[in-house]
């Protein structure tokens, strides 16, 4: 029952930061799941079966707030639900052995993109209202799909900065669009696993904890990004990930290495990530700072 009650609020708490910065959910998850020695396809099947019904309502609470792109989502979102199909019958077929670390430095490189991304750059602004063409999106969609099926995340890390970095969609809308469209790659994943895997390793306990997490955090995101800066919420999520992950890399049979190794690579990891923090809330605050500057600055009088 505990460990049940503890996935729910990991699957709260993954669902109001994916809901708030289009990212995250699946990596943030699947990471818990492999730290409690789930399989690794298993442990993506458990966090793309939750999602199908938590996108279901972040699509529906974003598109209530006017935040979806209803042909980015159609242009992204089929072509990504054809790459997710392919990844998971791709990690399917992996060993244990062989799927375990792999699907680790997927997530630790996801993981030092998001919190790269979040640190130095925060949520990019650009030139808006350019279309985006079907192939840009494509090709995207089925990357995005192909690395969150296999890496049990990656959908909003691929997409939602790629989008930004376009400038031509406003970030909600870019957050809103992400999430909405995820829900197609969340149920052609979640065939894959089926088809290829059956029910095996699934414990739909567990499905059911995250899923009643997510469901609770879905219509509650929009608030919490008002209260948690999203450059300092993605600088954070990318320190837990990047971490967790170096622990799993290091206690597999790739290296298996010493305690002599591992301390001095966990206070550096640590000291990294705190400096990343550190550097995201003094950028916000001088973001900040400035545009209560430019909003208090006097305008010039012209004369009649």
């Amino acid at each position: 029952m505990r460990t049940l009650v503890l996935l729910a609020l990991a699957g709260l708490g993954a669902q109001l930061v994916d809901g708030s910065l289009g990212m995250a959910y699946g990596v943030t998850s699947t990471t818990l799941l492999l730290a409690m020695g789930t399989n690794p396809a298993a442990a993506s099947a458990t966090v793309h079966l939750a999602e199908i019904g938590t996108t279901l309502m972040s699509g529906a609470a974003h598109w209530r707030f006017g935040n979806v792109d209803w042909k980015v989502v159609a242009k992204i979102g089929v072509p990504g639900a054809v790459g997710a199909f392919l990844g998971a019958t791709v990690l399917s077929q992996l060993s244990t052995a062989v799927a375990e670390p792999v699907m680790s430095l997927i997530l630790l490189g996801l993981g030092l993109y998001v919190m790269s991304r979040f640190t130095f750059r925060g949520m990019p602004k650009g030139n808006l209202g350019k279309p985006l063409r079907k192939r840009f999106l494509s090709p995207l969609g089925v990357v995005a799909g192909f690395l969150d099926a296999t890496g049990g995340g990656g959908w909003g890390p691929v997409g939602t900065p790629a989008l930004l970095a376009s400038g031509r969609m406003e970030p909600r809308k870019v957050i809103g669009s992400i999430d909405t469209s995820e829900f197609l790659v969340a149920i052609a994943a979640s065939l894959g696993f089926l088809f290829s895997l059956g029910s095996q390793g699934l414990n739909w306990a567990w499905v059911a904890a995250f899923l009643l997490g997510g469901l609770i955090a879905a219509p509650i995101a929009a608030w919490l990004v008002r209260l948690v800066p999203p450059r300092v919420l993605g600088s954070a999520v990318g320190g837990v990930i990047i971490v967790t992950n170096v622990r799993t890399l290091l206690k597999s049979d790739w290296v298996d290495a010493s305690s002599s190794l591992t301390t001095p690579v966990y206070v550096l990891l640590y000291a990294l990530w705190a400096a990343a923090l550190t550097y995201s809330i003094r950028a916000y605050r001088k973001e900040q700072a400035t545009e209560t500057e430019s909003v208090e600055e006097p305008q010039p009088v012209t004369a009649a």
